[in-house]
């Protein structure tokens, strides 16, 4: 099976309407073959082997950035880095992709592990979120970036994520987006549309009851789902994974 990294970039920047030009993006995402990320607490190491989450750091390497929530920084504290073996580094060294973080009211956490890596840090926070750490945030190397509310009332404590994404385009910080989050984050993503690609590993076990893959319905019809196309199925150590193209409404 050959590394991600063997392959050529198939993912340029989109071109779509002005005002939603933004990065390819590819999702991320591990589960149990019944679709649990983690148990009902929380913990979810390890539900994949040491084999799957090598091969996701490979497809981390791929990306211009990778994109996550507060939630996900704020439960695992995680480096949410590059950690390849050193026969695969360069000799320059690991380049690391810059990381965003969609942090609405600016919680992260100035000794958060994700800025012990040398790479730009992004924050996606509210115009209106507290200022109070900010100074130290900046202090660390964040860059923080004050968008507008949407306008939709049933969203109004969140970021609109279409700006999330078109600034990622506008300020020139990545092309192409890897996005691990947790499942009201990629949940969004995918009702929103802004998904290209899914990026899925699975492990041979079976979790019952757990929190899921992403938070998408509950759906009026079946036809309202988020229609999926194969691209390839591999087995990665014990592992399966699944690369799928989201289908486009004609």
């Amino acid at each position: 099976m050959a590394a991600p990294n063997s392959i050529a970039s198939e993912s340029p920047k989109l071109a779509h309407p002005a005002e939603q030009v933004r990065p390819f993006v590819r999702l991320k995402m591990a589960a149990s073959l019944d679709g649990i990320t983690a148990l009902p607490d929380g913990r979810s190491q390890w539900i994949t082997s040491p084999q799957a989450r090598l091969d996701g750091h490979r497809w981390r390497a791929r990306a211009d950035a990778i994109l996550t929530g507060i939630g996900t920084v704020l439960a695992d504290d995680p480096r949410m880095d590059v950690r390849l073996p050193a026969d695969e580094s360069s000799p320059e060294g690991m380049r690391q992709p810059a990381l965003c973080i969609v942090d609405t009211h600016l919680r992260t956490p100035p000794s958060a592990l994700l800025f012990s890596a040398e790479r730009s840090v992004h924050l996606f926070v509210a115009a209106g979120a507290p200022s109070d750490r900010e100074a130290a945030l900046r202090m660390k190397g964040a860059v923080i970036h004050r968008l507008a509310a949407p306008e939709a009332t049933d969203v109004a404590d969140r970021l609109d994520l279409n700006a999330v994404l078109a600034t990622i385009t506008r300020e020139g910080i990545a092309d192409r987006l890897h996005v691990e989050a947790g499942a009201q984050l990629s949940g969004s993503l995918l009702r929103g549309g802004t998904v290209d690609e899914l990026l899925l590993y699975l492990a041979p076990s079976l979790l019952g009851t757990g929190r899921p893959l992403a938070t998408i319905g509950p759906l009026a019809s079946l036809t309202d789902c988020v229609a999926l196309a194969w691209e390839s199925v591999e087995r990665v150590g014990p592992d399966l994974r699944i690369i799928a193209k989201l289908v486009r409404p004609k």
